[in-house]
């Protein structure tokens, strides 16, 4: 049970006011409200952002569930996994939870066809490519050194592999 709590105060505090918070107000203090397009440009644009979304949430969750299931810990800097984790979509990208927020959140823009949310996506994100060399990556390189560092050597940070790395010594595969 207190695992549940530290994941679920985890996700309140980050990715949900990233996604759900943060995107109200902006569309409350802009009179956003979601509209089907009037075009077919905009319905377009809006389908986009529903595919961008599905795409976030499913590798949010994923990554989550490999964060539950074998790192023991949560995404919250504060309360890190204790144990490296390189499988499921950490085999083909360092950033899969930063990558479906950045989804979520673009997809969020282009379904409501709104310039104010999508300057708030350009912002995560401009502030995720600062974060995670910065701050995140020597944090990890810290705390699971030689193992992180080969990790490192064969998972991109943003852009995913084509096929999933898999370690030596993995007994997942």
């Amino acid at each position: 049970m207190l695992m549940f709590m530290r994941h679920l105060v985890a996700i309140a505090v980050l990715p949900f006011t990233v996604t759900v918070v943060i995107p109200i107000w902006i569309g409350r203090q802009n009179q956003t409200a979601f509209v089907i397009g009037g075009s077919a440009a905009h319905i377009a644009l809006q389908i986009a952002g529903v595919v961008m979304l599905a795409i976030g949430l499913l590798l949010f969750d994923a990554s989550l569930r490999h964060f539950v299931s074998r790192g023991r810990g949560t995404l919250a800097p504060w309360d890190p996994p204790r144990v490296l984790v390189v499988a499921g979509p950490y085999r083909y990208v360092r950033n899969p939870m930063i990558s479906g927020v950045v989804f979520i959140v673009f997809g969020e823009a282009l379904v409501l066809v709104s310039r104010p949310h999508a300057l708030w996506a350009l912002f995560v994100l401009c502030l995720n490519l600062m974060y995670i060399p910065i701050l995140e990556e020597p944090m990890l390189d810290q705390r699971f050194g030689s193992a992180y560092q080969e990790y490192l050597k064969h998972v991109p940070r943003f852009f995913p592999r084509l096929r999933p790395w898999i370690p030596d010594d993995d007994t997942d595969s």
